[in-house]
């Protein structure tokens, strides 16, 4: 996908994409309802570089942040840091971690898990996605276990390289083999929902708008 066309990606909102991929007929694309953005008002979206990890309560300090600056060091630039923890115990993103992330070209992260430094996050910039905040963190508590694999976020099925895409309203989880399609059919459907939103403030009726556009 070029620049261009990504930039067109990011003027989409996930209700559209949504709405485009139910019609194609794919199924448990859309991310459970806990995990919420810190910046609702930001948009996300990118491929995923995915990560997987588990807690180890007999590792020590070290152990565990020593795996975790190397989790950090290989972080794809441009991509989404994307997180299964298989815990809501802790936080898998702080200060030092996002703004490391920001300075690589991170596009942000969204994590089955919770946040910390949220302040800090928000006034850096990075966005991020989690289920909730604690002050909690890694150390001594859990390691990672594997990077680039699949990776399961509620019913979604998320692979290396899937584009996720966020807003206010959620998230979905795009299979890379379909994202040109899906690109194309959703800007093709905002230019239907403004045609029909144009015809309704003009005095049309909503149901003659549904019938003549085939959207609603």
């Amino acid at each position: 996908m070029t620049d261009q066309r990504l930039e067109h990606f990011q003027t989409c909102y996930t209700s559209v994409i949504h709405d485009v991929m139910r019609a194609m007929g794919q199924r448990n694309f859309t991310l459970p309802p806990r995990i919420t953005p810190l910046q609702p008002e930001v948009i996300l979206c990118g491929p995923a570089w995915t990560i997987e990890g588990r807690v180890d309560e007999t590792a020590d300090a070290h152990e565990t942040l020593l795996a975790w600056t190397g989790l950090l060091s290989k972080a794809k630039p441009g991509h989404v840091w994307t997180c299964q923890p298989h815990t809501h115990d802790i936080a898998q993103m702080g200060e030092l971690s996002a703004e490391t992330l920001h300075r690589k070209g991170v596009l942000g992260c969204v994590i089955d898990g919770a946040l910390r430094d949220t302040n800090f996050i928000l006034k850096l910039g990075l966005p991020c996605r989690g289920t909730h905040n604690t002050p909690r963190d890694i150390v001594g508590y859990w390691l990672p276990t594997a990077t680039e694999v699949d990776i399961m976020i509620g019913e979604v099925l998320i692979r290396p390289g899937d584009w996720l895409h966020g807003d206010r309203d959620g998230m979905v989880c795009i299979r890379k083999e379909i994202l040109d399609e899906v690109l194309d059919k959703s800007l093709a459907a905002m230019a239907t929902e403004s045609r029909v939103r144009r015809a309704i403030l003009d005095g049309m009726d909503p149901q003659e708008a549904y019938l003549k556009f085939g959207k609603f």
